[in-house]
C-alpha cells in the first residue's frame, strides 16, 4: 500500500502492531529532498523503517542520512579510516549491542535518528529487535505515569569504559513533533532515578526497563544483506541477538541530537544524602559529583 504523501510509489508493509515498516519502490542512493520528507513522515508514523536491496556504497549512505540532519561520529566507537561520519561493527559472536538501548543517552543531546547498513549478514540469527516507548508510557497506570514525569534520570558511559561521562534526562519526554510522552529509561545507559535513594531506584528503574521491553511494544526484524533500516531513538530502543556464528558487519551514521523535552518539571530535589561511607554510598556520590560539576561550570 502506498501511504506517503509526495510519494505515490512507495509500497509500505507494517510489520507489527506496534512499530516497524518496510518499505520499497524507492532508490535511496538516487533520493531528493522530497522522497527525504516522505521518509521522515513516515518515519514519524512507523518509528523505525526497512528499506530492503537498496546496497549502498559508503558515500551513498552519509549522503543519504545528509538529508536529515548533521551527522556525527560515534563517541565511543571508531569511524573508517575512510569516512569518519560511518562507524563499523564487526562480530562472529558477541560485541553486539544485546542491551535495550536508546543510542548515545549518556550524551547531552542524544541523537535523533540512525541510518544503519546491513553489509553482511549471517544465514540465521542476528536479528534486531525496535520497542515503542510511547506504547510503553500509555500503558502505565495513571499514577504511575504521574510519578515518571515529575522524575529524571542520570546516564553515563560506563558499558563503554567511560563512566564519567554523564548526562541527566528526563523519565519521560516529549516527542518534538508529535508531542507524544515516552519512557526515556534503559538498561544499558541509565543507571538510577536521581530524586529516588538509589535502592527505590533500583526497583523503579528495574520495573521500568523491564516493562519497556514487553514483546506486545515491539518489532522484530530479520536481516538480508544489502537492506537499510533508520530508526527515531527519541521513541525507540533497539536490541540486538547475539544468536549467530557467521560474520555480522553493519556500517551506521548517526543524525545529531537534540535535547530531551520534559513531559514536566522534575518535582524533587536529588537524593545525594544518604550518607553512607562504604560501597553503598557510590551510588550517591556519582550523583553528587555530576551535579556539583555541573554547578561550577554554570
Amino acid at each position: 500500500m502506498a501511504t506517503a504523501t509526495n510519494a505515490p510509489a512507495f509500497d509500505v508493509v507494517p510489520m507489527s502492531g506496534s512499530l516497524g515498516a518496510e518499505v520499497r519502490g524507492i532508490s535511496l542512493e538516487h533520493a531528493g529532498p522530497t522522497e527525504a520528507e516522505a521518509i521522515l513522515s513516515l518515519l514519524i508514523e512507523h518509528m523505525v523503517l526497512f528499506f530492503p536491496d537498496q546496497h549502498l556504497t559508503p558515500d551513498a549512505h552519509i549522503a543519504f542520512g545528509r538529508h536529515f540532519g548533521d551527522l556525527e561520529g560515534h563517541p565511543n566507537v571508531q569511524g573508517t579510516s575512510e569516512h569518519s561520519e560511518i562507524f563499523e561493527l564487526r562480530a562472529s559472536r558477541g560485541a553486539v549491542a544485546d542491551e535495550w538501548h536508546s543510542d548515545l543517552t549518556c550524551q547531552d543531546q542524544p541523537s535523533v535518528l540512525a541510518i544503519l547498513n546491513m553489509v553482511k549478514c549471517p544465514a540465521v540469527g542476528g536479528d534486531t529487535m525496535w520497542a515503542n516507548m510511547v506504547k510503553a508510557y500509555d500503558a502505565l497506570s495513571r499514577p504511575l505515569q504521574d510519578l515518571c514525569e515529575g522524575l529524571t534520570a542520570l546516564h553515563d558511559a560506563h558499558p563503554h569504559g567511560q563512566p564519567e561521562k554523564m548526562s541527566i534526562h528526563p523519565v519521560v519526554r516529549v516527542h518534538p513533533v508529535t508531542r507524544r510522552k515516552s519512557l526515556f529509561v534503559n538498561e544499558h545507559f541509565t543507571r538510577r532515578i536521581v530524586e529516588l535513594s538509589h535502592e527505590e531506584s533500583d526497583l523503579l528503574l528495574g520495573h521500568l526497563t523491564r516493562w519497556a521491553s514487553n514483546p506486545s511494544f515491539t518489532v522484530r526484524y530479520s536481516w538480508a544483506q544489502g537492506t537499510i533500516a533508520m530508526w527515531d531513538n527519541r521513541c525507540t530502543q533497539h536490541y540486538v541477538l547475539d544468536d549467530f556464528e557467521e560474520e555480522r558487519v553493519i556500517q551506521r551514521v548517526t543524525v545529531m541530537g537534540d535535547q530531551p523535552e520534559a513531559a514536566s518539571p522534575a518535582r524533587f530535589e536529588p537524593f545525594t544524602n544518604s550518607g553512607a561511607p562504604g560501597a553503598s554510598g557510590r551510588h550517591d556520590r556519582q550523583l553528587k559529583a555530576y551535579l556539583d560539576a555541573k554547578a561550577q561550570a554554570r
